[in-house]
């Protein structure tokens, strides 16, 4: 079990559903995206949305937050139909979308201090631009203009704005994208610090599977408008049913041993004799190469 799936094991007692999704298709003119997709994210959950560029991620997201029509099917967002929703709504949802949405030429409090005075109407509790700054250790950078700031600093102060109004669900479309190492760590220490404090629901779509492997509860993987897989990432790493590989040093000798059950092995060996103990276990990363590279929707309709 990884540490984010323990981290949320209390919130699969499932609070409440937050998004659900039942039998949505979307379609470009006559060009199918996504083709009778059902989704339940429930309170409390870091889900992360992977696949292949062009497979529908970013479409999905935009039908969940009503900026697309479905062709058919229904989508319910905190309870609500996110087309016809009012700003009641929209305070209750962060995003944190995949290009900056700033003004380049604005200083970071102007830019804060304008969101919160027309998108935070309707929340009951808004946090001011200090209390944002400092949440992500942006403080000394309120009175620089954006086009100043490093990629990974817009970025964090994209993540500021969408926490604004103590949203109970945010949506994030690709938020690390193009960040330096150092720069993502810290957006995921922010990310996970929201989950923990707030218990706050979060769906992300994301390229980077170890990301995905760091942050979620639960990894959903999409393939041609499909959702092919969904489970945690120690279910889908289970999946492809690949055993384990244990491998130590004994007078002088390297052994290797492949087992589906290592931590059992393990009781076997004496370990005040050994050194170099390693155990590797099949990736998130196999898993998801193996079904994108032949996902069963792919293998019917051929």
């Amino acid at each position: 079990m990884t540490a984010m799936e323990n981290r949320m094991g209390r919130a699969n007692d499932a609070i409440g559903v937050v998004v659900a999704v039942d039998n949505l298709s979307f379609s470009y003119d006559t060009t199918p995206v996504l083709q009778e997709l059902d989704l339940s994210v429930n309170a409390g959950e870091v889900v992360c949305l992977l696949g292949p560029n062009g497979v529908g991620k970013t479409t999905l997201v935009e039908n969940l937050l009503g900026s697309l029509t479905p062709t058919s099917g229904a989508i319910r967002v905190l309870g609500l139909d996110p087309r016809r929703a009012g700003a009641e709504f929209w305070a209750r949802v962060g995003l944190v979308q995949q290009n900056w949405t700033d003004h380049a030429k604005w200083r970071v409090s102007d830019q804060l201090e304008w969101i919160r005075a027309i998108q935070m109407t309707a929340a009951p509790s808004a946090m001011g631009v200090t209390d944002v700054l400092d949440a992500v250790g942006l403080t000394n950078k309120a009175t620089y203009r954006l086009s100043r700031l490093s990629g990974g600093q817009r970025r964090a102060i994209d993540f500021a704005a969408a926490l604004m109004g103590h949203p109970e669900l945010l949506i994030m479309d690709e938020p690390t994208t193009g960040l330096d190492p150092v720069s993502k760590a810290h957006l995921h220490d922010l990310i996970l610090q929201r989950v923990d404090d707030d218990n706050a629901t979060i769906l992300m779509t994301t390229h980077d599977l170890a990301e995905a492997e760091r942050l979620a509860s639960r990894v959903l993987i999409m393939s041609r408008g499909h959702i092919i897989a969904d489970g945690s990432v120690t279910a889908l790493r289970e999946r492809l049913g690949h055993d384990a590989e244990v491998t130590w040093i004994q007078d002088g000798e390297r052994h290797v041993h492949t087992t589906a059950a290592p931590e059992r092995f393990l009781t076997q060996l004496d370990l005040g004799t050994i050194t170099g103990l390693t155990i590797t276990r099949p990736t998130l990363e196999e898993t998801y190469l193996s079904l994108v590279g032949n996902p069963p929707h792919e293998e019917q309709q051929s």
